[in-house]
């Protein structure tokens, strides 16, 4: 009975630091990963040595106690470990984004809201490029907006035919005038180009085909002609809140928009 005693608290033993181990390194590799300031090899060290320590006892057991042993142990141990591994995953990329995005979170969401996961295993740079992505497509949004308001209320240009759910506003000027959208494409164009050699690395020149370029801020790409921008750190961050904020509730403003005129075919003010 000792002997079966001894042999069950040194297998559960052994099975915690054969859990909290992996789960140590998991956390130092996650925050090298995302450059977080966590201090973490210590402690992975260690459990990791505990690890291999205590797991020389557990092989004078019988093969069919340690597989009994190791069948309960797995099942109770699995879920939380799991969800440890899980939560884990989710702080360290939470601490990786507070560092790396200084704006995007307000209240109620705290400083760093990602419930679908999107952060988690990716490097600051890639971050930053979503941060990039979700301010140029919200900044379309909002531009999209107000333009499908306003051009469905106030439509001068080739005689006021123009009329209807902006929606079909495309095709109803390429029928009217096949050539009016090449300029305006090779306008997007040409302002694309210039913001990606402001804020994107350059492929040719050893540079990531997808990557920013270090020291840059996504979003801020100079151009300020009427002199908005809050020369105060906490004046430009709320700013950029705001920003931010607005453009995201475009995003699904403009989808609701898109939406609402494909299912009844009217315009959104009728």
């Amino acid at each position: 009975p000792a002997s079966g005693f001894l042999e069950t608290i040194l297998s559960i033993l052994h099975h915690t630091i054969y859990i909290c181990a992996p789960l140590a390194l998991i956390i130092q590799r996650k925050a090298r990963a995302q450059n977080c300031t966590m201090q973490l090899s210590l402690p992975a060290v260690l459990l990791a040595s505990a690890s291999l320590t205590l797991a020389a006892p557990t092989a004078a057991m019988s093969k069919g106690t340690a597989a009994k042993m190791n069948t309960r142990l797995a099942k109770a141990v699995r879920p939380h470990f799991l969800n440890a591994v899980n939560k884990v995953s989710r702080d360290v990329s939470r601490k990786a984004g507070e560092e790396t995005l200084s704006a995007g979170g307000t209240a109620p969401f705290g400083k760093f809201w990602d419930p679908a996961g999107f952060s988690k295993d990716i490097t600051p740079n890639e971050l930053k490029r979503y941060r990039e992505s979700e301010l140029t497509h919200g900044r379309v949004a909002m531009l999209g907006t107000l333009g499908f308001l306003t051009q469905e209320a106030f439509h001068p240009l080739f005689g006021g035919d123009i009329d209807g759910p902006a929606i079909k506003h495309f095709e109803e000027i390429v029928a009217k005038a096949p050539t009016f959208w090449y300029p305006v494409m090779l306008a997007i164009a040409v302002a694309e180009l210039g913001r990606a050699r402001i804020g994107w690395q350059d492929p040719f020149d050893g540079g990531s085909l997808f990557g920013l370029r270090e020291g840059y801020t996504p979003g801020d790409i100079g151009f300020d002609p009427l002199g908005l921008k809050p020369q105060n750190p906490a004046d430009y961050i709320n700013m950029q809140n705001k920003e931010i904020n607005n453009g995201r509730l475009a995003m699904i403003a403009l989808a609701g928009f898109i939406a609402q005129e494909l299912v009844n075919g009217k315009p959104i003010v009728n």
